[in-house]
């Protein structure tokens, strides 16, 4: 008999080895670098940029004259400041490529990891058999995307090699930046031929046979004819690829080619350029930094100062950890621009910290899960960012018109959780509370509460843009984590990265494959037809709201919001302009819509994250929601027939 290895061996053995830990991390200290390197580059522009205005505005005064003028030449200083601003001109070109190149890098992490966001409705009603096979054929028809994308990639790079050109501010070739397409894609198809072979692994051959032949027979009309109807494929693809189980930018983006190559909509070639400069945009620069910002600020300790402030100011009240959970997600909306964000910055300290008073744990998850909706329509918001991006409307005036509506919808939840809380006798704790037991928990917050000073200030003081306040936000809450509050570990600081990166490269990607999605709707007219189709029904303005209400509600059931608002805004935007709706409003109210299925299941991410802190059912935290429903719900109405409360503060 052969002697038992010793423990230190056998262990020794499981550990993988150091090539595996290699390719398993392969992407991860690049989105690391590139992220801290777009945050110090925008930063940089920044303050850069201010400073030579406020040096400029300074020697333009009567007073610099008076005190200067014998001594220098003011006139010869002022030509000499106004040429260092060249100094600054590849910051923003420098930034939005290297935004790209982690973009596309991160998103081969999501498809090994399968965090793609999809509706996994039906696909979670089979029986593991049948969803392998389902995974099987939604890694194959990925694969088939990708490969193809990379390839057209490749074919650009090369038509760039041929015919160079350079780029406006940093002068360097074009396929430089375009080489992210053959090598982002180029990974993609890697990954997902890891994630098929780990699939196959465990199957029967038949059942492999028949994953791998289904994505050929989908393929088979397209490939068999070119003169398919264009709408018909791009809507009927589109909704068989939801069903199905594949990611929503994916499905987007495989309907998209099926149209071109069944319709031959667009050339197949130029999808591989949409990819690259859909995104090339320095506005949607602002997502990831803002997904930043609240990812570092609540591994730093924020969250929990919040949190006590909070309670200091309605944690006596009946149901006080309750009130004081919405105040603090109110306050975390301020900073993060992520409803599950704001859920699981908060909802991690107070859910647990509710159940242990008393407090029934699935009112304790129900309340955090639905104030965290507040935490995209309070500025800053990722939804607003992708709207006005859509909508080709001002972010600045989007967040600013989001403030008074989130406030009513913490209000509202606020009375709902006080009058549940006092019918059943769940009481604030019974603690010392003064005007210095307040002011030392503001202080202890004041560099929280700093954040939306800094953001919104900036903002439409006219010191910064939109992305450029992300960018600071983002530099301040790595600051305050990790040289003030010092709980930001680099440990904590480098998987604090690696979300934020991974989270926002999902919109990303999503943005781009719903750009193609949009050209093809464009060309066919398709949002246009929409809109003469309903309009010849009723042109009464209360009864489309109503119709709109009712479909994004209904939308926002299946399917995330940001994946909504890219689809939809083209469609719906030309019908609420017709009708006279101002798009900020417009904007406003798709949110606020779009935020309420954040706690409708199936696809309620809060409830998900919710339940997943508090250890309860899904099942029965959906069954908890109603009150706070039918609430929100009234004050979606309220914002949408009065949209002077939206736009009061422009």
């Amino acid at each position: 008999m052969e002697a038992a290895k010793p423990y230190r061996e056998l262990t020794k053995e499981k550990q993988p080895s150091y090539l595996d830990v290699v390719i398993k991390n392969f992407e991860k200290p690049f989105l690391f670098v590139g992220l801290i390197l777009m945050i110090v580059i925008i930063n940089y522009q920044t303050f850069f940029r201010y400073s030579i205005s406020a040096v400029l505005n300074m020697i333009g005064t009567p007073e610099f004259e008076q005190l200067f003028g014998t001594w220098v030449d003011i006139e010869g200083l002022r030509v000499s400041i106004k040429g260092a601003v060249g100094w600054g001109i590849w910051t923003e070109e420098l930034a939005r490529y290297i935004f790209i190149w982690i973009s596309y890098l991160a998103v081969s992490i999501s498809i090994i990891s399968r965090g793609g966001i999809r509706v996994d409705v039906i696909h979670n009603r089979l029986s593991k058999r049948y969803q392998d096979i389902v995974w099987l054929v939604i890694d194959s028809c990925t694969l088939i995307l990708v490969f193809l994308f990379s390839f057209m990639g490749l074919d650009y790079v090369k038509m760039q090699l041929v015919m160079p050109q350079t780029t406006p501010a940093l002068q360097i070739g074009y396929y430089i930046p375009y080489l992210i397409l053959p090598i982002g894609f180029g990974l993609m198809a890697i990954r997902t031929l890891q994630s098929l072979w780990r699939q196959s692994r465990g199957m029967n051959v038949l059942d492999i046979c028949t994953g791998l032949l289904i994505p050929a027979i989908l393929f088979a009309p397209v490939m068999l004819s070119d003169e398919w109807n264009a709408s018909l494929l791009l809507f009927g693809y589109f909704i068989l690829f939801l069903l199905m189980g594949v990611p929503i930018a994916f499905s987007l983006g495989l309907s998209g080619l099926m149209t071109v190559l069944g319709a031959g909509t667009l050339p197949v070639d130029y999808l591989a350029q949409i990819a690259f400069s859909s995104i090339d945009s320095f506005p949607i620069m602002a997502i990831p930094f803002f997904i930043a910002a609240g990812v570092f600020m609540g591994a730093g300790g924020l969250s929990k100062r919040l949190l006590a402030l909070g309670d200091e100011l309605v944690g006596a009240l009946p149901g006080g950890m309750a009130l004081a959970s919405i105040m603090t997600c109110i306050f975390f909306a301020s900073i993060s621009g992520s409803g599950p964000a704001t859920v699981a910055a908060i909802g991690s300290i107070t859910i647990p910290a509710m159940i242990a008073r008393g407090y029934d744990k699935y009112f304790s998850a129900t309340v955090v899960a639905c104030a965290g909706a507040i935490g995209v329509i309070i500025p800053p918001s990722n939804p607003f960012v992708v709207y006005g991006v859509s909508a080709q409307v001002s972010i600045g005036k989007l967040f600013i018109a989001g403030i008074i509506p989130g406030l009513i919808m913490g209000v509202a939840l606020m009375v709902v959780a006080y009058l549940i809380s006092k019918k059943n006798g769940w009481y604030g704790e019974v603690r010392e509370r003064s005007l210095k037991t307040f002011m030392s928990a503001a202080w202890q917050a004041k560099w929280a509460l700093m954040v939306p000073v800094i953001v919104l200030g900036g903002i439409y003081g006219g010191i910064m843009t939109p992305t450029e306040a992300a960018a600071v936000a983002a530099l301040y809450g790595l600051f305050v984590g990790i040289c003030i509050h010092k709980e930001l570990t680099f440990k904590n600081f480098w998987s604090s990265a690696q979300d934020a990166a991974g989270i926002s490269s999902i919109i990303i990607l999503l943005m781009a494959m719903a750009t193609i999605f949009g050209n093809i709707m464009t060309i066919e007219q398709i949002p246009e037809s929409i809109a003469e189709l309903i309009l010849s029904m009723t042109s009464n303005k209360f009864v489309i709201l109503i119709m709109i209400n009712i479909f994004l509600l209904w939308i926002g059931i299946f399917m995330e919001a940001l994946a909504a608002i890219v689809i939809l805004t083209p469609i719906l935007l030309p019908l609420v302009m017709a009708v006279g709706v101002d798009p900020v409003h417009f904007g406003v109210m798709m949110v606020m819509n779009l935020a309420i299925g954040f706690i409708t299941p199936p696809v309620g991410v809060n409830l998900f994250v919710a339940s997943g802190i508090a250890n309860v059912s899904i099942g029965g935290l959906a069954k908890s929601i109603w009150m706070y429903l039918l609430v929100m719900i009234a004050v979606l109405l309220l914002i949408t027939y009065i949209p002077e409360i939206s736009l009061f503060l422009l």
